[in-house]
């Protein structure tokens, strides 16, 4: 995702970055995002968090409800930037 959001952003493909995406950021050209589930407290949930808003709340629930598998082994969800 940062390294696909720097790129849009700065025109260049190679290179470091120090994009740090957060609920605030605005979304340039990633609309899917295809991830894992990942524990509380992680950067990795807020960007998902970033990327959903509060909608992942529920895919949690759900998740912890139906017994899905998290992290990097476990099951994975494709979300949807625009789906409300």
């Amino acid at each position: 995702m940062r390294a696909l959001e720097s790129a849009a952003t700065s025109g260049q493909c190679e290179g470091r970055t120090r994009l740090f995406i957060h609920r605030q950021y605005d979304w340039k050209v990633v609309d899917l995002m295809f991830t894992n589930f990942h524990l509380p407290r992680t950067t990795l949930l807020l960007m998902i968090d970033a990327f959903v808003g509060h909608r992942w709340r529920d895919l949690y629930a759900t998740a912890i409800r139906e017994h899905y598998r998290f992290l990097s082994f476990g099951d994975a969800m494709l979300l949807d930037r625009r789906a409300r």
